[in-house]
């Protein structure tokens, strides 16, 4: 499983990723507390994290197209150069006590825009890097150590220098961690062979809009992705934007139980996703994975009734168990039933789709929770997904489909997959690693997404 880290370019490549999910953990606490230092509420903290939402939203597809067409190497490192000059810049103006909201704001949109060409890039060169053999291992600890970077290790650096410091400390190291991932990019052989293809057939418009057409015929796939969006909107607003309040209103918690709560997030996320990708594919693939993303948000009840942080710490284990588990069948399920040809674009719009509602789940989680309390809030974020799995899963017909195309374990190292009943391209072979996330996930997380996202999972990152 471990075997693409033997390979010196894929390894530095892993590294840069490491550095890049720290970094987004350290901005999305040093820019919460920030906003609180501040004196600003919950609506502000939905401002700026809005802000980086937009910023996701509207970088991706044309992230996609640029990834296609230019060196990944090269965009990557001016996009970890961006980031030095962004979150140093406000680290800078913090400690000068320069620092506004709007200033605030502006930064979490520039770190979004570069978060929607930072990982279509990343995607794409990957397979340049690592055999198609060996994509799947890529693809199952990717999943385990991105939570952990962007929900652990990120944010209990940044809690812990705030508690000796202040944010704008925070955001000065992190600054410093993104000129080192530069320094690695620059360092990585990309096969000259493989290097970005200058030559395209046909207009990146038309071959966008050739996935869109795969995804509206594809039933388990647009139920997946619909599913995924309202997701998003119910869950990611009051994880990023009302659990900082609901520690320090209830439980009486800072930065450092706000870390505590996260780092146990990013480890039940490793835990999650490492469980299923040593697992073989279940056989009600498609029903097991809505299934499990639909009552993941159960321990979000958890946070808007807990007077104390450890009943918070532990379900944010639980909430990290449960979103990042069924990361692992989407990105196999992905590289499994979707065309080669496909692929990228498909795994652009996941990227995309899930991420259209993440602007207005910041925006409503803080006037929501002001209207009916945090309580109630994060009542509806943990009961709503419920009705939305068992919607997707019937109006897809998901467990026919799964039954009429079975994963089967044998089949994985075969050259060729399924072919779709539309008679698209067969699926199989060298494919791209599917990015991220939930976002959810922002993850990032909550997929919690945020400016990686969740992961996209969320993202929240």
């Amino acid at each position: 499983m471990l075997r693409p880290l033997l390979r010196r370019d894929y390894r530095l490549l892993f590294v840069t990723l490491l550095c890049a999910l720290t970094t987004d953990g350290m901005w999305l606490v040093s820019v919460v507390w920030q906003v609180i230092h501040m004196g600003g509420s919950a609506t502000s903290v939905s401002l700026v994290s809005g802000a980086a939402s937009i910023g996701l939203l509207v970088s991706t597809l044309a992230g996609g197209v640029l990834a296609d067409r230019v060196s990944q190497q090269r965009i990557l490192f001016v996009l970890e150069l961006l980031k030095v000059a962004v979150i140093g810049g406000i680290g800078a103006l913090v400690i000068t006590g320069a620092i506004t909201l709007p200033v605030l704001m502006a930064g979490s949109l520039a770190l979004g825009l570069v978060s929607g060409f930072y990982f279509p890039a990343y995607s794409a060169l990957v397979p340049r890097l690592v055999p198609p053999g060996e994509l799947l291992a890529v693809n199952g600890y990717e999943s385990a150590v991105r939570p952990a970077a962007a929900m652990a290790v990120g944010p209990a650096i940044a809690a812990w220098i705030i508690a000796v410091a202040d944010p704008g400390a925070a955001l000065l190291v992190a600054g410093a961690i993104c000129l080192v991932a530069a320094l690695w990019v620059v360092r990585i052989r990309v096969p000259q062979a493989d290097g970005a293809d200058a030559d395209q057939p046909g207009s990146p418009l038309r071959e966008l809009w050739e996935g869109v057409q795969y995804v509206r015929r594809t039933p388990w796939l647009l139920a997946s992705l619909l599913f995924a969006s309202l997701m998003v909107l119910v869950t990611v607003g009051p994880i990023d934007v009302l659990l900082p309040f609901a520690i320090k209103d209830q439980a009486h918690g800072a930065a450092s139980e706000h870390s505590m709560i996260l780092a146990a997030y990013g480890f039940g996320g490793v835990v999650g996703a490492l469980f299923m990708a040593a697992r073989t594919m279940p056989r009600r693939y498609l029903t097991v994975m809505i299934g499990i993303w639909g009552i993941a948000s159960l321990p979000m009840l958890v946070f808007g009734i807990a007077e104390s942080v450890w009943p918070m710490v532990i379900a944010g284990f639980v909430l990290g168990v449960l979103f990042e588990a069924p990361v692992v069948i989407w990105g196999t399920l992905l590289q499994r039933r979707v065309p080669r040809r496909l692929l990228g674009r498909v795994s652009s719009l996941d990227f995309f789709v899930s991420l259209v509602f993440m602007p207005l789940s910041f925006a409503l989680a803080g006037p929501v929770s002001q209207a009916i309390g945090l309580t109630a809030t994060f009542a509806l974020a943990a009961l709503i997904p419920i009705p939305l799995a068992v919607v997707a899963i019937l109006a897809a017909r998901m467990p026919q489909d799964e039954l009429e195309h079975p994963l089967r374990d044998e089949d994985e190292d075969e050259d060729d997959g399924e072919v779709e009943a539309d008679g698209d391209d067969v699926a199989g072979g060298e494919v791209a690693v599917a990015g991220g996330e939930v976002a959810v996930a922002g993850g990032d997380a909550p997929v919690t997404p945020t400016v990686n996202a969740p992961p996209p999972g969320r993202t929240v990152g």
